[in-house]
């Protein structure tokens, strides 16, 4: 007699052990945690941090039917992950490297999600590692290296487009000459936040749509032209707004109403790349099914032995006295 393990008791444990450990983690870490907040409030190239979550609990929700259930069970292959968190948080505090001390909350969660559920679950729920890595902080080289190439990027997209409508805008440096007003190209108008956040959007978008891997990696690969191309539109849009109105009315559009317009264009955006992507390959044509011939059978004539599949005579009963006159026309006594 063979016993069924019931998933209620690992279930219970496995939750109970998450929630413990999650408490642990958000102890040691709250001071990175509460560092990350104030970046999200405060600086205008991590602003996304807000909605990267968001994104990452959408694409789980999607995720949901691929949970593996039958799978799921502790593991002691988390103990290694926490133990190289760790070491990588140490080395953060002592070198005074913030990137890499909120840097090691990444593999800490990964252990954490080992050692509850195992490796199983650990690949299903991979999209949030994949999300945290906009959230967190880069060094501060990494940051410099894409933000002067964007502002120059978005200047002079922005001043040829501000000329082609009839906006007689000049480009010195990352300043826009617009008659006797100098409209400047700060490091928040680089468009990075944005960017990192486009990437956050279409990392989500290729996760969830159901499509051949080309077009998830376009998707992907499409959050660089649409985050310049938001950031140039806001940006023009924002200078033109000095000469045909205030410098309030300008800063109100590029802070708060741009934020909000920004990402339903940008998703407009890619349903549009991926109804072009949807129409640019032919769908391959079915091949005709070859003609079976069906089986013919040929009965065997042979009057010694008749096919068994050959009908019978069925046997009539005859009454008495028919039975009698049958046999006495046949000379039988």
């Amino acid at each position: 007699m063979t016993s069924t393990r019931t998933p209620t008791r690992p279930t219970a444990l496995a939750v109970g052990l998450l929630g413990a450990l999650l408490v642990a983690l958000a102890w040691v870490y709250w001071p990175t945690l509460t560092s990350l907040v104030s970046r999200w409030s405060d600086d205008p190239q991590y602003t996304h941090g807000y909605v990267v979550p968001v994104f990452a609990a959408i694409v789980l929700y999607f995720r949901r039917a691929s949970y593996p259930q039958e799978e799921a069970a502790p593991s002691w292959w988390g103990v290694p992950f926490l133990i190289v968190a760790a070491a990588v948080r140490l080395a953060g505090a002592v070198f005074a490297y913030e990137w890499l001390e909120a840097g090691s909350f990444l593999p800490a969660l990964c252990g954490v999600v080992l050692l509850c559920f195992g490796p199983a679950v650990t690949r299903w729920a991979w999209p949030v590692a994949a999300f945290l890595v906009f959230v967190l902080p880069w060094p501060w080289q990494f940051d410099q290296l894409l933000t002067q190439p964007l502002r120059r990027v978005a200047t002079i997209c922005s001043t040829y487009l501000l000329q082609t409508l009839g906006t007689p805008a000049l480009a010195r440096g990352n300043v826009i000459v617009i008659n006797d007003q100098e409209v400047g190209v700060a490091e928040a108008c680089s468009g990075l936040g944005m960017l990192m956040t486009f990437f956050a959007l279409s990392t989500a978008v290729a996760l969830v749509m159901r499509r051949p891997w080309f077009d998830r990696l376009a998707i992907f690969l499409s959050a660089v032209p649409i985050g310049v191309l938001m950031n140039v539109l806001r940006i023009t849009v924002t200078v033109w707004l000095y000469q045909v109105a205030d410098e309030r009315t300008a800063r109100l559009v590029f802070h708060d109403v741009a934020g909000w317009v920004m990402m339903p264009a940008a998703l407009s955006v890619m349903w549009l790349e991926s109804v072009f992507l949807s129409r640019l390959w032919l769908p391959a044509e079915p091949e005709a099914p070859v003609p079976v011939p069906a089986p013919t059978i040929v009965p065997v004539s042979n009057p010694a032995s008749p096919p068994r599949w050959a009908a019978r005579p069925v046997p009539q009963k005859l009454s008495r006295p028919e039975a009698m006159a049958q046999r006495s026309l046949a000379g039988d006594p």
